[in-house]
């Protein structure tokens, strides 16, 4: 083969090659290379966020993730327990400041109440909460007027005693009723009441607030206006 020939063979063989190099990559260039990659990633996070969802709440505990009630089917009104054995057998709870001020709220203004009786305290805490008369969080509408003596909104707060914690056992429980009542428990004994006086005061605004319930050693009302 002359000079010139090998030149042309040489020539045409590199064309072929680049060719099939073009046409791989014209191919190619209609299809997202990464579209495999993303549906991929997509089946693996969406098994991970099943596993997730079908975790035991007690595994959910062991790792560190917070309970809520909603773990035990406390949601959407229903779920609220009102056997102490259930509720001490719990997890224990976990919550923020609001969770917190209200478990306080309860220890202070009602640990010496039944189980309903505490519940019931839940109630107005939150109906003010949900009220535009009140402030619009759990921790300002029970120091609501703190500071100022005897004119608060829940006594504990300002009747100049220490508030000291001294029966774990009822404080842990009552964390547990806020827990529940903060994640959707339902409100169904004392009919939106967003006052409450015991039964040894009689305080002058009873007179003009309708009666919704009397439990243990509380009696409830609800403000119209």
């Amino acid at each position: 083969m002359g000079t010139r020939q090998k030149i042309a063979a040489w020539a045409a063989g590199l064309a072929l090659v680049a060719g099939t190099a073009m046409a791989d990559v014209t191919r190619s260039a209609s299809n997202d290379p990464t579209g495999g990659i993303d549906l991929r990633l997509t089946s693996l996070m969406g098994d991970d966020h099943s596993a997730l969802r079908s975790v035991n709440p007690d595994r959910l505990r062991r790792i560190g993730a917070p309970f809520t009630a909603r773990d035990f089917g406390v949601r959407n009104g229903r779920g609220a327990i009102y056997d102490a054995a259930t509720l001490d057998a719990m997890p224990r709870p976990r919550g923020g400041r609001q969770w917190q001020c209200l478990t306080e709220a309860l220890y202070f203004e009602a640990r010496g109440e039944s189980i309903r009786g505490q519940y019931a305290v839940a109630e107005v805490i939150l109906n003010r909460v949900d009220s535009p008369n009140y402030p619009s969080s759990i921790c300002a509408v029970v120091n609501q007027g703190t500071g100022q003596r005897y004119a608060c909104q829940f006594t504990y707060t300002c009747d100049g005693r220490p508030e000291r914690v001294t029966e774990t056992a009822m404080h842990r429980r009552l964390g547990q009723i806020a827990r529940i009542m903060m994640d959707g428990g339902p409100r169904d004994l004392t009919q939106g009441a967003t006052h409450y006086h015991t039964t040894a005061v009689n305080p002058r605004w009873a007179r003009a607030y309708p009666r919704t319930a009397r439990i243990g050693s509380h009696i409830f009302y609800r403000q119209q206006y």
